[in-house]
């Protein structure tokens, strides 16, 4: 797999979607959550400066879509129905992140969703787990940390969770 001097990833969600640019040779880690307004502007000007670098970039967008099952929830009825419509929406975004990076001529990859083995609820990753071997500090939402952590495994960096 080719090396990127800069890595975006993103876990698409249809209110903010969880951002996160990573450096990988300074291990540089910014997360932030952006509405799809915001982030189609922030992956035009996150290009220009890569042009200007004349650095390498990538965008890595989660695809669950990819995925046989895409929706493990165990719930019933009305709120299955929520879950479901909101899975879709999220979907949804994701292809479109990834039309638009195709549009404006970034270089884009789909990404499963990573196996979910930690501490938090639904066994997703928690801020200290992510902390521990990141050195985020500041707040932090599951988005973001979704995103993060999959901007840390697209690069192959080292996970040593001392929690």
């Amino acid at each position: 797999m080719p090396r990127f001097d800069n890595i975006i990833a993103i876990d698409p969600d249809k209110e903010k979607s969880g951002v996160a640019f990573l450096k990988p040779s300074t291990r540089q880690l910014e997360v932030t959550n952006l509405t799809f307004p915001l982030l189609l502007d922030y992956l035009q000007h996150a290009k220009m400066v890569q042009e200007e670098k004349q650095e390498s970039l990538i965008v890595v967008v989660e695809a669950g879509w990819i995925v046989r099952k895409s929706n493990f929830h165990e719930a019933q009825g009305h709120r299955a129905e929520k879950i479901a419509k909101d899975v879709g929406a999220n979907h949804e975004t994701g292809r479109k992140i990834i039309e638009m990076c195709k549009h404006y001529g970034i270089n884009v990859v789909q990404h499963p969703p990573l196996i979910k083995c930690w501490k938090g609820n639904d066994r997703k990753i928690t801020h200290e787990e992510l902390a521990s071997f990141t050195g985020l500090s500041g707040r932090t939402n599951q988005d973001s940390r979704d995103a993060a952590l999959l901007a840390w495994v697209f690069a192959n960096l080292p996970i040593r969770v001392n929690v």
